[in-house]
């Protein structure tokens, strides 16, 4: 009885110990697992780089499906729309109908879920992330001034769509093309890492988003130049060359938050030259740049090409007064949900 017994035991002590094997070896798999997700996201979001080549039209049919949809059951996001057709053209925006959006736009009104359509794009994730950083401020609630009231006070209307601007002013005539990546040779021979857009000196430059004044002052290659930061930190927006004597609007310092569609400074032609407030340039024209922030101790700058994205914004250009002196403001108050 007694040897019996002993036997019974050591094979319960033997399935128990089978037992607990399986289960450290489950926790230890599904934890595996989990750090693989977390290393791919983690992956994904620290990009090294991102060529951005979304088309203007793409954006403006992307955007027209979002505002649509705002308010409705089921609400499209344009940068959702966008990193599914990155995806099916591996980025480049060449092939792009909007025939192929329709498609997509059909199926999440007929119930799909952005998960359950791109479940079988193996490059989503990055498109998203990708379209995201360069996008994600632009589009949102926002007030903006319609009148004003007996007493004087102005009216503001809640709205949504666009918040953001293209960076001159509009009524302020000026031309451009895709210069990004061309070559420059003051100081040492690198690639033009911006866009440029030839207009009148004192043209008043405006703040695309909703930004944090990081920069200001003299650049042997910029001239008189600003940096201005997106409230999430992700963009960094480089505006150079500008106006010699009087760059920037009255006011303006680091570390102010600026509204989008504000007046922060004046086309000019400042910069290529150790001198300060000299005219280096052999045309006037605002110098556009927009740099990626995915992380902060990162050596490795990522400037995107924003020719296409200037050509989205300049359907949307803020109105500047003269106040005097060379001086502009914004003509109708604003207000931005930046909380």
């Amino acid at each position: 009885m007694g040897l019996e017994w002993r036997k019974h035991f050591k094979r319960k002590k033997g399935i128990i110990a089978l037992l607990s094997i399986m289960l450290c070896l489950a926790v230890i798999f599904n934890l595996a697992a989990k750090m693989s997700e977390w290393h791919k996201e983690a992956s994904g979001r620290l990009l090294k780089w991102v060529d951005f080549n979304v088309t203007a039209a793409a954006m403006k049919d992307a955007l027209g499906y979002d505002v649509a949809s705002h308010g409705k059951e089921n609400e499209i996001h344009w940068i959702d729309l966008l990193a599914c057709l990155g995806a099916r053209y591996g980025g480049d925006f060449s092939h792009y109908k909007k025939a192929h959006m329709e498609t997509i736009v059909s199926r999440l009104e007929g119930g799909e879920s952005i998960e359950e359509i791109t479940a079988e794009m193996q490059y989503f994730e990055y498109y998203s992330v990708a379209y995201e950083s360069v996008l994600g401020g632009l589009v949102g609630e926002y007030s903006v001034q319609t009148g004003t009231a007996q007493s004087g006070a102005p009216e503001f209307e809640p709205q949504y769509g666009l918040k953001a601007f293209a960076p001159l002013a509009k009524g302020w005539s000026f031309y451009h093309s895709d210069d990004f990546g061309n070559s420059r040779a003051f100081g040492f021979k690198r690639r033009h890492l911006g866009h440029d857009m030839f207009g009148s000196v004192g043209a008043p430059v405006i703040n695309v988003e909703t930004c944090v004044v990081q920069v200001l002052g003299w650049n042997r290659y910029g001239g008189w130049r600003i940096g201005m930061r997106s409230l999430d930190g992700r963009r960094y927006y480089y505006y150079a060359h500008l106006r010699s004597g009087h760059p920037y609007a009255a006011g303006l310092e680091e570390g102010q938050t600026v509204y989008a569609g504000e007046v922060i400074g004046y086309l000019g032609m400042t910069g290529y030259s150790d001198k300060e407030d000299y005219n280096g340039m052999q045309r006037p024209h605002l110098h556009f740049g927009v740099q990626l922030i995915f992380d902060e101790n990162s050596k490795n700058e990522i400037w995107i090409d924003p020719y296409e994205l200037v050509k989205f914004l300049c359907a949307h250009r803020s109105s500047a007064i003269s106040i005097g002196s060379g001086e502009y403001r914004r003509e109708s108050l604003y207000y931005d949900s930046i909380e």
